[in-house]
């Protein structure tokens, strides 16, 4: 345990000062409650390493660590089939660059605006400096829709968002990849207009490319698997193995899918996916083949997979996902889609451990009443940290010029993701919060980037 340095007043002291910092960001960042819940998560627990480290309550590293070193807007006009003109808005946050270039995905979906953009760049500091792979944190995106959308009007809506954002990138200056809404083919058409404006050939500038041309093995499946391997390593501390467990998935997008995709590896059964208009129970276990026909090639609806699945899958209307009863509960869909009677039903069920594979899927509420009934909370910061990690392997193969091979890929992310929960489970043992991955995590990535804040000065 850390040794306790300072007394009650000081203790009192570093509290006023981040209940202060708490209500000035919520003042100079109003009407953003996602970004406001993601600051308030991670200041909740620093005050234990505020106490013992001294320099890291020096006046304005904290206020710099909650302002973006960069936060960029701009218009996007394209052309439908039919020949009508829209404007999207679109968003670049480049939060924090003291551990390299600035590293998160793109997000294209109609609920984006510039709060949704700097709660995911926040949370994005935190995460890529616990993978150890030197990225700074960043998040950028739409309010563009591309559900239902032709391929040639999301071309065209992509060529028009890289006009803009190209002047912004670089291999070692920001290097966005794919979120929500945005998958392969829209970051295709996101590198072909970079290689077209600028005139080079300049792989690393995206990740989540094909891997014939400069992308990963393991990139797509990378953050549900990583998930998935986190929740095995909180298991094994609790003595139990993830092998015939049964799992409660929600989301059926690609975290979702090779969430499950991996489940089925390890022997553990996934019952459930979701979307918007409700969610399938499939007792045989969710048949990810199919469900990928479904979601991949044919964008259709978890409806769609219960019609096609027969007998053993049941479609809720409506429904919440966490009313199955199962051993583990991994939400990969979307923020605060799990919130405080979901948690309730969760443990009434007899939930072993919550690992978040989406960002921020938990609300506080749930977040608290899980960790009080004893359930493992695996947090998104680390737990759903295998994408930008294998996004960062990536980068390295693109300034090689090699590719690695799936295997290696995939024994990297696997190391890295045992790194990840070691680093929080002992930092969380190291601090007396023994169990806490969320201190854990919060702690580990913040004395990895206050470190290299202090080290380069004031700026």
């Amino acid at each position: 345990m850390v040794p306790e340095r300072g007394h009650v007043t000081t203790r009192t002291a570093i509290q006023a000062r981040l209940d202060a910092l708490r209500d000035e960001i919520e003042r100079r960042n109003p009407a953003q409650p996602e970004f406001h819940q993601a600051v308030r998560e991670v200041l909740d627990t620093l005050a234990p390493v505020l106490a013992a480290r001294p320099e890291y309550a020096d006046p304005g590293l904290l206020e710099r660590l909650v302002e973006p070193e960069r936060q960029i807007i701009f218009r996007v006009p394209w052309q439908d089939d039919h020949g009508r003109v829209h404007v999207n808005r679109g968003f670049r946050v480049e939060f924090n660059s003291a551990l390299g270039p600035y590293k998160g995905g793109l997000r294209f979906h109609p609920s984006v605006d510039l709060g949704i953009i700097k709660f995911l760049g926040f949370e994005q500091i935190f995460k890529n400096a616990l993978t150890g792979l030197g990225i700074g944190g960043g998040k950028g995106g739409s309010d563009f829709d591309p559900h239902g959308r032709s391929d040639a009007e999301v071309m065209r809506f992509c060529q028009s968002f890289m006009t803009e954002l190209h002047r912004h990138l670089g291999e070692h200056t920001d290097v966005p990849a794919g979120d929500i809404g945005v998958g392969g083919r829209e970051i295709g058409y996101l590198f072909g207009q970079y290689r077209r404006i600028t005139n080079r050939w300049e792989a690393g500038v995206l990740t989540g490319k094909g891997t014939g041309w400069g992308g990963s093995a393991v990139r797509p499946e990378a953050t549900g698997y990583g998930n998935v391997l986190f929740a095995a390593a909180m298991l094994r501390e609790r003595g139990e193995d993830l092998e015939g467990q049964t799992v409660v998935v929600s989301g059926s997008g690609n975290v979702a899918i090779y969430t499950m995709e991996k489940l089925h590896a390890l022997g553990a059964n996934p019952l459930t996916c979701s979307d918007s208009s409700g969610y399938v129970v499939d007792d045989k276990g969710v048949d990810v083949e199919l469900l990928k026909q479904v979601k991949e090639v044919e964008r259709g609806r978890v409806s769609d997979y219960a019609e096609r699945r027969g007998a053993s899958a049941t479609f809720v209307p409506g429904g919440r996902v966490w009313e199955v009863p199962a051993d583990v509960a991994l939400p990969s869909a979307t923020q605060n889609e799990l919130g405080e009677q979901d948690a309730a039903t969760l443990v009434r069920n007899g939930v072993k451990v919550v690992s978040e594979g989406a960002n921020m899927p938990a609300t506080p509420e749930a977040v608290r009443l899980l960790r009080q009934a004893g359930v493992s909370f695996g947090p998104g910061k680390a737990a759903n940290a295998g994408g930008v990690a294998v996004s960062a392997l990536e980068m390295a193969q693109n300034h090689s010029r090699t590719t690695w091979s799936r295997q290696k890929v995939e024994e990297e992310l696997a190391r890295i993701m045992g790194d990840i929960h070691r680093t929080c489970h002992e930092t969380a043992e190291r601090y007396g919060v023994p169990g806490d991955y969320v201190t854990g995590a919060n702690i580990a990535g913040f004395e990895r980037v206050a470190d290299a804040m202090i080290a380069q000065g004031v700026i």
